[in-house]
């Protein structure tokens, strides 16, 4: 089976959520490759848009890898144009998605189209789907969507707790617009691979006609080891994730505003990392909040520290740094939204708290109650080696390609 998998941003550097899911995916179809009995070898070809924000960097590839996707990149600029922006507030288009359609990596798609028979165009979120028509013309490859999240939804969110009223109106038109183009597009392709059960059943209520699968993050488990501590405390918190992605700025402001100031009165510390952390976060770093800004390995960062705080307020999706945090035995406590995705008990596998008090008083209980906050620890990796291992999830990605 040949595969042409179009990326919205590239596997490598694994810089955030996103490039980690994709990087899973097509790592994980070439792993399949070298086990046992498996009678279909996929053949794997990649291109991906470059950014300025997620640049192409070609020597950050394996020499291995390269030979075997034939990965490359064309660099789109993304960056909001103000009179682009204005001129689809009074058109039709949804300019969230339009600003990652380019002539140039179209022309490059057309080539690799050309030159190659595909039998699966694997397209990594809805930032994809505008070359879906070019696909439909030199094809009759099987399109296949992998929705990373319902992308109105985040909009949405975010304009639900905005206090700003022009801005409220501005994120619900944006939404509004998300909306009306994801369920046009969703019965344009062939098939969608959902990451989450919750989004699946989402695009069934948006009538989707096509067949649906959910396939969620999955990870190498190899590369998160668990090892319980001895004697282990609870009393380090942190949290990561990128600040230039709009909900997780949100959730840190509602952290330090509302939560921190009774959170601190603990005997704990918050450990702070994230890409893009502003100068004014950073100056707010003391003995009991240490702000790291950008860490050279999110992996180290995790390990040394005791318990995630993940107080998303907005998003859609799975949110893989807690998929991460679960594999490495970690305690997550989150929002109902933060856990979305994920097939958790509540108090068993992670905790969910939606009020700064519930924050407050689920730490505290860590502290206090060592026995709980082990088994909590022990049950978020057996939950993550269960359900979350990714050569499972591959084998019913690629069961699902058979089936198309």
């Amino acid at each position: 089976m040949k595969i042409l998998q179009l990326c919205n941003k590239p596997p490598l550097p694994m810089i955030d959520g996103g490039c980690i899911a994709i990087h899973n995916i097509a790592t994980g179809l070439l792993k399949r490759n070298t086990t046992a009995k498996i009678k279909d070898e996929i053949e794997l070809e990649i291109l991906t848009v470059s950014t300025e924000k997620h640049p192409f960097l070609i020597d950050t590839y394996s020499k291995e890898f390269i030979e075997k996707t034939k990965i490359d990149g064309v660099f789109v600029d993304t960056r909001v144009n103000i009179i682009d922006a204005f001129s689809a507030l009074v058109t039709s288009d949804s300019y969230n998605i339009s600003r990652f359609f380019s002539t140039d990596f179209d022309r490059k798609l057309v080539e690799r189209l050309n030159e190659n028979q595909y039998d699966i165009v694997h397209l990594e979120s809805l930032f994809m789907t505008p070359y879906i028509s070019t696909i439909r013309r030199m094809s009759g490859a099987k399109i296949v969507l992998r929705s990373h999240n319902l992308e109105h939804l985040i909009w949405e969110r975010l304009a639900n707790t905005t206090r700003n009223t022009a801005k409220r109106m501005y994120l619900n038109h944006l939404a509004s617009k998300l909306k009306t183009y994801e369920k046009k597009t969703i019965n344009e392709v062939d098939g969608i691979a959902a990451i989450s059960f919750d989004d699946t059943n989402r695009f069934q209520k948006f009538k989707c006609k096509v067949p649906l699968i959910t396939v969620p993050f999955g990870i190498d488990l190899e590369k998160y080891k668990y090892q319980e501590k001895q004697n282990q405390t609870f009393e380090n918190l942190f949290h990561i994730g990128a600040m230039n992605w709009a909900p997780n700025k949100e959730a840190i402001n509602w952290m330090l505003d509302e939560i921190w100031p009774e959170l601190s009165k603990l005997n704990v510390q918050l450990h702070l990392a994230g890409r893009e952390t502003p100068e004014s976060l950073k100056k707010l770093s003391d003995q009991k909040l240490i702000v790291h800004g950008d860490v050279e390995n999110a992996i180290d960062f995790m390990n040394q520290n005791d318990v995630m705080i993940v107080p998303l307020l907005s998003g859609s999706g799975m949110r893989v740094k807690i998929i991460e945090a679960m594999a490495l035995g970690k305690v997550v406590i989150t929002t109902t939204i933060g856990g979305e995705g994920i097939d958790y008990i509540n108090g068993e596998h992670l905790l969910i708290a939606d009020t700064p008090t519930e924050f407050v008083n689920h730490v505290r209980q860590l502290i206090e109650n060592n026995e709980k906050a082990v088994s909590i620890s022990r049950n978020a990796r057996k939950l993550i080696v269960e359900k979350y291992n990714n050569s499972n999830i591959i084998e019913n990605l690629v069961s699902f390609y058979q089936s198309l």
